[in-house]
């Protein structure tokens, strides 16, 4: 009896083990034909190498933890896509954290109000120190600015990322950007190739002091001098340079040369700084004249030659500064009323020769797109620029631009706060994270590895 019992129960083990044998195989191989919902971002993510800083997941942050990203600029498409880049990131840190009320990660987005604005950079910078976050990630407008400030951070524990634009600063922990020389060369390549290879080109370039600007425009050079020996830049205009330029042309319109201007400039800023002392040399120069009125006539007599020439020189010289300042008055008022669209046409007009406009950034894109409109050759002048948005993707799609190097701002974003978090883990970073870029024209645009990168 005994022996049957125990058979019995050998007997309910195994068809329980067998059944649920079956059962696992069984939901193994079903296939219901559904797949993983992707997010919408997904190909910006894909570009972000390594992969790793494309993931939020595993990232065990401290409750409350402060990640302060600080930018160049806002309201553009492309500032847009980076702050959009950085608020999915801290969502998605939070998601995996499960953290909500107080204990979420905060993760705040600043900028100057208007682009490349440094002193305001550093005011904004100067005010997250006093927050005390647990890391900054910011993208430089000057890669050499700041120092000090970075000083202070570190003083105080907190680390410096970058994102966009390098920095020079040695205690930078990871640059999450666009390789931008890599970017250069291969805009160049295309470029050279729209306009056959051969002709006169202009390089514009959106400043002249951040590293994205530096890399660009060293790649861009030298891939045209390397490659391209029948293509030759005949400017370097540089936008953060504008207000200069603008009196440079306005100076040559009244027949002033640079180095005139550059005189009087200087004798300008002599008498702005001369100002506040003008009563008490005037004074003294009174005192002077009545003490000379006190001497005997003799002296007087002797020296009324002397004092005549003396006399002479200073109204003639009178008479040349007055021309300079009516010059200089000029100028200033005529460089007043030119608009930047009129200071790339005009260098574009001086080569009537020209066969391209390569731009280097969203801004001088499109920049570059409303001065060939004004120009009556607007046709025959090749154009490619930097970043899509939604300026630069309806002049890509009507012809205005012959194509453009499509950087990864969601990516780049993204991609900064999660160096941010490794950061403050202290879990390792790479020096530099590459967020990836595409090449896009008006026949590629379409295409499921260039579209999605494409942003308005």
């Amino acid at each position: 009896m005994k022996r049957n019992y125990v058979s019995v129960v050998a007997l309910a083990l195994c068809t329980a083990m067998l059944a649920g044998a079956c059962g696992q195989q069984k939901e193994e191989s079903i296939y219901t034909g559904d797949k993983t919902e992707e997010p919408a971002y997904q190909k910006n993510l894909d570009e972000i190498s390594p992969s790793a800083y494309a993931e939020a997941d595993g990232l065990e942050l401290e409750p409350g933890t402060y990640i302060s990203v600080i930018g160049r600029g806002t309201g553009t498409a492309y500032w847009n896509q980076v702050k959009a880049g950085v608020e999915q990131a801290a969502s998605d840190l939070n998601t995996s954290l499960g953290y909500s009320g107080e204990d979420k990660i905060k993760v705040l987005y600043s900028a100057p109000s208007e682009n490349d604005n440094i002193d305001e950079q550093v005011n904004i910078l100067d005010e997250e120190l006093a927050r005390y976050p647990d890391v900054i990630a910011i993208s430089s407008i000057d890669e050499s600015a700041c120092s000090v400030q970075f000083d202070l951070a570190i003083e105080n524990g907190i680390p410096i990322v970058a994102f966009d634009s390098g920095n020079s600063y040695n205690g930078i922990q990871c640059t999450a950007r666009t390789d931008n020389k890599a970017a250069g060369k291969t805009g160049a390549q295309k470029f050279c190739d729209t306009i056959g290879d051969q002709g006169e080109v202009i390089l514009f370039v959106h400043d002249s002091v951040s590293a994205t600007a530096k890399n660009r425009e060293a790649g861009i050079t030298e891939e045209i001098k390397e490659n391209h020996p029948d293509v030759s830049v005949v400017e370097t205009i540089y936008m953060d340079q504008f207000d200069e330029l603008k009196k440079e042309i306005a100076a040559e319109q009244i027949g002033m040369t640079k180095d005139e201007l550059a005189e009087a400039e200087a004798g300008n800023v002599k008498d702005d700084m001369a100002d506040s002392s003008d009563k008490k040399a005037e004074e003294e120069q009174t005192k002077k004249t009545e003490d000379a009125a006190s001497e005997k006539s003799d002296e007087q007599t002797a020296d009324t030659s002397a004092s005549d020439a003396e006399k002479k020189d200073q109204t003639d010289t009178t008479t040349q500064d007055m021309s300079i300042t009516e010059k200089m008055q000029q100028v200033n008022d005529a460089a007043a009323k030119m608009s930047d669209e009129d200071v790339l046409t005009y260098y574009m007009e001086k080569h009537p020769d020209l066969k391209g406009l390569l731009a280097t950034n969203e801004t001088t894109t499109q920049l570059g797109v409303s001065a060939l409109k004004k120009m009556e050759n607007a046709d025959e002048i090749k154009m490619v620029g930097f970043d899509a948005g939604k300026t630069q993707v309806e002049a890509l799609k009507n012809g205005d631009i012959d194509g453009l190097i499509v950087q990864n701002p969601f990516g780049m974003g993204y991609a900064s706060v999660i160096a941010s978090a490794r950061t403050v883990l202290e879990v390792g970073n790479e020096a530099v994270v590459d967020t990836g870029y595409v090449w896009a024209t008006a026949e590629n645009m379409e295409d499921d590895d260039v579209k999605p990168l494409l942003y308005e």
